[in-house]
């Protein structure tokens, strides 16, 4: 890089980092605590990707995601799933009009999917053909309505949130569907600290709120600057490698891949940890991903891509513990 374009890339990241934490910070005035989950859906929301959020009911995850669309100035809607609910409800469906001369006519009327940020709320207590729905937005950011398609205005993203799989009335996911999620972000129990800062926003007379403080256009712009940040073959290839020890037929597969995986992760694995990396980069100031970035985002990036077998649903085991085999014997340079 000659010297004006690496001024030109400090620059960048020092706008991008003052943006994000204005962002930060403003979400913070109503989210208590939870960091490392308002670090994801932004990441999710600066990748273009779409982000699923799992944890009980009451642990605002709702909040967060109205909380985000006021901070960033952008169109908003929210999909209550509910077992009735039928896939015109969100894409929208074709109706009779009558126009001034008594003439009548097909007329589409959009659906809420056309948003910028679409919260879909408990997306898993909806049928598996309601939540196939949702695909095609995700995937191709438009709708095909009787032969006709419909570009959703960008940015677009789905933040989805589901109530663990145990609980009474929920429906698991279409792996195909769960592939199109950038991250799936955990929602903890807040702690007794963070307890206390809940009762006291939440009981009191003044509820805070969210305003604005990043517009479309910036946020297009913020979206280009993470895209641009380079990613050495290195780090490319350890993402690569990272991917390929999901699987339980690769050689570079741990014992507890091979015991309890039956199938690894797809190339979007891959893809959400670079996307993630570049993000988790420029929130440390760098304008270049690295090794420990990719390890930053694994859990995110790859849990909900691993589907486990008969063995490893029986004896109980989590995603979550066989990526964190992989990560502990995933060696950061090629054998």
């Amino acid at each position: 890089m000659s010297e004006d374009q690496v001024r030109s890339a400090e620059e960048n990241v020092e706008a991008f980092g003052r943006d994000i934490s204005r962002l930060s910070d403003e979400i913070g005035k109503v989210i208590v605590g939870n960091e490392k989950v308002i670090e994801a859906v932004l990441t999710c929301l600066l990748t273009g990707g779409h982000g699923l959020l799992e944890g009980v009911p009451g642990l605002g995850k709702t909040m967060l995601v109205r909380t985000l669309a006021e901070c960033v100035d952008l169109k908003f809607s929210r999909i209550q799933f509910t077992p009735d609910l039928m896939p015109a409800d969100i894409v929208g469906t074709m109706m009779i009009v009558e126009d001034d001369a008594g003439k009548k006519h097909f007329e589409f009327h959009q659906g809420p999917i056309f948003a910028h940020i679409v919260l879909a709320d408990e997306i898993n207590r909806a049928t598996p053909k309601t939540q196939s729905a949702m695909l095609e937005a995700m995937q191709e950011q438009c709708v095909t309505i009787s032969r006709t398609t419909h570009i959703l205005e960008q940015p677009f993203m789905v933040l989805a949130t589901q109530n663990p799989l145990e609980m009474e009335g929920t429906y698991p996911l279409p792996e195909a569907q769960l592939d199109r999620f950038l991250f799936k972000i955990k929602v903890e129990f807040p702690s007794r600290e963070d307890l206390h800062g809940i009762l006291e926003r939440t009981t009191s007379r003044d509820t805070p709120h969210g305003r604005a403080v990043i517009g479309r256009e910036r946020l297009l712009e913020m979206r280009a600057v993470l895209r641009d940040v380079p990613v050495s073959t290195l780090v490319q290839d350890y993402a690569i490698r990272m991917l390929q020890a999901t699987h339980p037929e690769q050689p570079l597969a741990p014992e507890g891949v091979k015991q309890y995986v039956r199938y690894g992760s797809s190339p979007r694995g891959a893809q959400a940890l670079l996307m993630g990396a570049k993000m988790s980069a420029l929130l440390d100031g760098r304008f270049s991903a690295s090794t420990q970035d990719i390890r930053k985002v694994a859990g995110s990036a790859l849990r909900h891509r691993l589907i486990l077998n008969f063995e490893g649903e029986a004896e109980g085991i989590s995603t979550d513990q066989v990526l964190e085999e992989i990560l502990k014997m995933l060696p950061e340079e090629a054998p």
